[in-house]
Parts: C-alpha cells; sequence; structure tokens
C-alpha cells in the first residue's frame, strides 16, 4: 500500500518500464509515396488554383520511381507547376 504522503506523486508504471532506445536520426528525406521508404530526390511542386494563390507551391517529395507516378496525378488535375532535384536543407 502506497503511504498517503507519496500518493499521486508515484508514476502509473513500474520503475524501468519505459526503457527503450530511439531510432537514429536520420537526415534522409523520404519520398511522399503512400508505403515508399525511399530516399527523395526529386520535388514536385504544385498547386490547386482554385484553393491556392498562383504564387504559392506546395511540394511532394519522389524518389526516382515515383517520379512519373506523382508527376502524373497532379498533371491530370492541373496541379503541377515545375519538377526540380530536391536539395537536403
Amino acid at each position: 500500500m502506497y503511504d498517503s504522503a507519496v500518493a499521486g506523486r508515484l508514476p502509473p508504471w513500474p520503475p524501468g518500464a519505459l526503457s527503450f532506445t530511439l531510432p537514429p536520426y536520420t537526415s534522409a528525406v523520404k519520398c511522399s509515396a503512400r508505403g515508399c521508404s525511399e530516399s527523395a530526390i526529386w520535388a514536385l511542386r504544385w498547386n490547386n488554383p482554385k484553393l491556392h494563390e498562383p504564387e504559392r507551391r506546395k511540394t511532394w517529395l519522389a524518389c526516382e520511381a515515383h517520379r512519373e507516378s506523382l508527376s502524373e496525378f497532379l498533371s491530370v488535375r492541373g496541379f503541377l507547376r515545375e519538377v526540380e532535384e530536391h536539395r537536403a536543407p
């Protein structure tokens, strides 16, 4: 039983229960295609003219394998503005 002086100050889990390590930090930016974990090398700049000002750009990132399919998806809708090589920050 807990002492009433410390009740409410103990964590709700046993000591050591949350010992884990974080995955290593990576600066690689991933492709925007669903389920893809490849590094992005292309930046697809787009906007929806019905929602955005003409100068506004949103960005999807693509690996080599998904550049064409993501570009086509945006182009069919009239959203794609430019495709550039992605430069990591």
